[in-house]
């Protein structure tokens, strides 16, 4: 990929001597630049009032936020432009968080794609791990609460277990190497989305991307992350039934992926070299 990783400041110079650097990168930090745009998809539906906490941690540097509104009923839209002007606001059509990031994905700009939560459990300041990853050669950087330094202070027992599960037969089933599996805070490159092509609703959104990943041969990189508890409203998302919908991804995924092979084998060796030439 064209974008790489420039420092920011020379060791000698104290703290950012901005002349040293192209216009076509933005400081990040003292001692990182980058040169790709990073958009940050938030999918929020009556969170007016957890947005003041989810903005105040957004870095300054981000080319942009796009806002899906799925219908809200509250100040949302309100007060997401008051707290960020430049807001890209999209207001969502459908229904269910899948198809809401998939909304949001459609209207970014950015090289970089970043999702965030809008219930305040997401701390923006660790969106600089997921883009250093990204800059430094991962296709995907994928959220962590259960990687080394990472945690959760929302989830309960019974959806620790239930991940725990879910995450062991995605590692058995596909051969990845996960922790975590149905965590909402990510980031990638857009180029990813051609190869991972998304087509769910629902909070099982999130699965399905790290099982696309793993199948289309992306790089993936862990990124410890602390997750906090939802600061107002409660959660639209079931155990039992987000679970099973889960459930029935990896399965539905499992079972296209034996239909693929039963396919190449039963092709004749010569089809076959004729399509690879």
């Amino acid at each position: 990929m064209s974008s790489v990783v420039r420092p920011a400041a020379e060791p000698d110079r104290s703290p950012l001597d901005k002349s040293a650097l192209s216009v076509n990168y933005k400081p990040i930090s003292t001692h990182l630049a980058i040169a790709p745009p990073v958009s940050v998809v938030i999918p929020a539906m009556n969170e007016a009032e957890n947005l003041p906490y989810v903005f105040k941690t957004l870095p300054d540097w981000i080319h942009e936020v796009v806002l899906v509104d799925g219908n809200s009923t509250d100040d949302t839209v309100a007060v997401a432009r008051e707290l960020w002007p430049d807001v890209k606001v999209v207001r969502q059509l459908g229904k269910g968080k899948g198809d809401a990031l998939i909304t949001g994905f459609e209207a970014c700009t950015g090289d970089i794609i970043v999702m965030v939560d809008a219930d305040g459990s997401a701390d923006g300041h660790e969106i600089v791990s997921y883009v250093s990853a990204l800059v430094s050669g991962a296709d995907f950087a994928k959220g962590s609460r259960f990687a080394n330094g990472g945690a959760t202070d929302d989830m309960t027992p019974i959806r620790k277990l239930g991940n725990h599960v879910l995450c062991s037969v995605v590692n058995a089933k596909f051969g990845a190497r996960y922790t975590d599996l149905c965590y909402g805070y990510n980031a990638f490159w857009r180029h990813c989305l051609d190869k991972i092509e998304l087509d769910c609703t629902g909070f099982e959104v999130e699965t399905l991307m790290n099982i696309r990943v793993v199948k289309a041969g992306l790089k993936v990189q862990e990124i410890p992350s602390h997750e906090y508890l939802r600061i107002h409203g409660v959660s639209n998302l079931s155990a039992v039934r987000d679970g099973l919908r889960v459930l029935k991804v990896i399965l539905t995924e499992r079972s296209n992926r034996r239909d693929r092979r039963r396919r190449t084998r039963g092709v004749p060796f010569r089809t076959r070299q004729g399509e690879v030439s």
